[in-house]
């Protein structure tokens, strides 16, 4: 009889361990981090390097703005005059990403918590999204979108989107890019880009 309740107590307590391993592997299996790089490459002259990257939901409604360059955000002063938006002054200044954020309706600190500077040297840019909105808040279970819009130069503009879910496991996310104009001279400014679920 006490070999029966010594054997029970050792199932049982099996099972139990057996039942933790698959819930941790399990919760191991569901990405939490989604990270976003890219090649960048400085280009020459106006009109050119400014970028933005952002969160949208399923029905293609703003969540959370991960990173735009400073020009868009904060413009240039020119002489003794007070610098206005970069996308005012030059509304082909990551247009898509102006409009879906509705940045006209944020305030200069909003945008500043998103704002970095435009880099001065090629290389990798890396950005991370935490499953989190504006407010810092965990975002509903669901699909997302994410998206990376770059001003070639002028109004030539290129944007990556990627489609994913919050359950989704670890891995590289597809991406698909439009191209509003050609420009074979700027055309290597945003290449490589890659969105990865972590």
């Amino acid at each position: 009889m006490r070999q029966k309740k010594y054997f029970s107590l050792i199932l049982a307590a099996m099972l139990l361990s057996m039942l933790a391993v698959a819930q941790s592997s399990k919760k191991a299996s569901k990405a939490n981090t989604l990270e976003v790089s890219f090649n960048y490459q400085r280009q020459a002259g106006p009109g050119s390097n400014q970028y933005a990257v952002w969160i949208e939901n399923e029905k293609g409604e703003f969540v959370k703005t991960l990173f735009v360059t400073s020009y868009t955000t904060k413009g240039r002063a020119r002489g003794v005059e007070q610098p206005k938006r970069g996308y005012i002054v030059r509304p082909a200044c990551v247009p898509v990403w102006v409009k879906t954020s509705k940045a006209e309706e944020k305030t200069d600190q909003q945008l500043d918590a998103v704002t970095g500077a435009t880099p001065q040297s090629s290389g990798t840019q890396t950005f991370t999204w935490d499953f989190t909105d504006e407010q810092g808040k965990a975002v509903p279970q669901g699909t997302y979108k994410v998206k990376v819009e770059a001003t070639l130069i002028f109004d030539s503009d290129i944007i990556y989107t990627g489609i994913f879910s919050t359950k989704d496991k670890p891995g590289d996310i597809t991406l698909t890019s439009e191209l509003t104009k050609p420009d074979e001279q700027h055309k290597d400014m945003v290449t490589d880009v890659k969105a990865i679920l972590k």
